[in-house]
C-alpha cells in the first residue's frame, strides 16, 4: 500500500511530517511526495523537501495526505493544481485525508461532507457546504481529516488503526512515543490569546 504526500509551496511542514512518521512506521506502506513539479517545495517554515512524483506523472495512490498551510485563503484562490489533482485521484484512492486547513482543498474540490479543521479556517469549510465538527479527527467515508497541525499525529494512528488494526497503531504509538495529555482547545483559552491569534492568521490571508 503507497501512501502519497501532497507537497505545495507555503505548507505546514508538521502537517505532512505527522502523518509521514507514523505511517512510515507500517512496513506494508510505502510513501511517495507529488507536487506539481519535481522542484524542491519549500514549507511556511523553511524545511525544504523533493518531491518524488507529479501531479502529471501519478494518476492513482492508495491513501492520500493533503497538508494544510497558514495561507489556505490565498491558496483556495490558486492552488497551483493540488484541487484538481484530488478530483481526479479520488476515485481511485482507498483513502483520502487531509491535516489542519488542507481540509478546506478537499472541500474546494467537492470530496467532503463533514470534516474537521483548524480552528481559524472552519468558516472556509462552511461556506462551502461541509458540516464542520470540533472532534480532533473525522471520518466521512474514506475521507479523514483532522484538525489543526499536531492533530495530524493522531489522524494517522487512526487510519492505521482503520486498515491494519488496532494493535499496529499501538505499536507505533508506543514506538514513536506518542502519548499527548489533552489539548487545550481553541474554546477553553482566553480570548485575549484567540484575538491575537487570529490577528496573525487575518494577517497572512490579507
Amino acid at each position: 500500500m503507497d501512501a502519497t504526500f501532497v507537497l505545495y509551496p507555503n505548507m505546514t511542514a508538521l502537517d505532512f511530517v505527522g502523518p509521514f512518521e507514523v505511517l512510515g512506521c507500517v512496513p506494508a506502506v510505502s510513501t511517495r511526495f507529488v507536487a506539481a513539479s519535481l522542484e524542491p517545495v519549500r514549507s511556511d517554515n523553511g524545511l525544504v523537501v523533493v518531491p518524488t512524483d507529479t501531479f502529471d506523472s501519478l494518476r492513482s495512490a492508495d491513501i492520500v495526505v493533503v497538508p494544510g498551510s497558514g495561507y489556505w485563503r490565498e491558496l483556495l484562490k490558486d492552488s497551483g493544481g493540488v484541487v484538481e489533482w484530488l478530483r481526479a485521484v479520488h476515485p481511485r484512492t482507498k483513502w483520502t485525508t487531509s491535516v489542519c486547513t488542507g481540509s478546506t482543498l478537499l472541500a474546494e474540490a467537492g470530496l467532503v461532507t463533514r470534516a474537521t479543521t483548524h480552528w481559524a479556517a472552519r468558516e472556509d469549510l462552511s461556506v462551502r457546504g461541509v458540516e464542520v465538527s470540533g472532534d480532533r479527527v473525522v471520518f466521512d467515508g474514506k475521507v479523514v481529516t483532522g484538525a489543526g497541525v499536531s492533530a495530524g499525529i493522531d489522524m494517522a494512528l487512526r487510519l492505521v488503526e482503520a486498515e491494519f488494526g488496532a494493535a499496529v497503531a499501538q505499536a507505533v504509538q508506543v514506538g514513536i512515543e506518542y502519548d499527548p495529555q489533552p489539548p487545550r482547545a481553541y474554546d477553553s483559552i482566553p480570548p485575549e490569546i484567540t484575538r491575537g491569534l487570529r490577528a496573525v492568521f487575518d494577517s497572512r490571508q490579507a
